[in-house]
């Protein structure tokens, strides 16, 4: 199971890499131009929040509720590496999820790649040891990062407590 897991999760990286790769390549600044910004970098639609879809509200709603939940015992430093791996198992779930449910048009589905490769590179760090909180941490931001850019009704950031 765990090697099923293992294999989704790296199927769905490659996929989420291959689907934007052409984009993030030619968007990429080049080395001389003296502009650190980074191409994956989420961006606003003209100025404004990307839509969504049910698929997308309940995964991302989902994830929200597991961080929300773990936080007040990840800020009073009472969170094993074992709650760390569960929490990133079940939020890679409703990565997952999200992959296998959403459907968005090109440009908002682009957006919501770079989202969830934050969300991922969270994950991984929750994984590592020595990095579980940075993990955590990553993931509140890609969080609320997706709130800022996604129009998702009801959605409230995650703070610090």
């Amino acid at each position: 199971m765990a090697t099923k897991k293992t294999l989704i999760a790296a199927l769905v990286a490659l996929g989420l890499t291959a689907g934007f790769a052409g984009t993030v390549y030619s968007a990429a600044p080049h080395a001389h131009d003296g502009h650190g910004a980074s191409a994956m970098e989420l961006r606003l639609n003209k100025g404004q929040k990307w839509q969504t879809d049910e698929a997308l509200r309940t995964g991302m709603s989902r994830i929200r509720e597991a961080l929300d939940t773990a936080l007040p015992q990840i800020h009073a430093g009472r969170y094993s590496a074992t709650e760390f791996s569960a929490l990133a198992d079940r939020i890679q779930e409703q990565v997952d999820y999200v992959v296998s449910n959403c459907k968005l048009p090109e440009a908002a589905d682009l957006q919501l790649h770079v989202a969830l490769t934050q969300v991922l590179d969270g994950i991984n760090a929750m994984k590592e040891e020595g990095q579980q909180e940075q993990g955590a941490v990553a993931t509140v931001l890609a969080l609320n990062a997706y709130g800022d850019h996604f129009d998702h009704p009801g959605w409230r950031p995650l703070g610090h407590r």
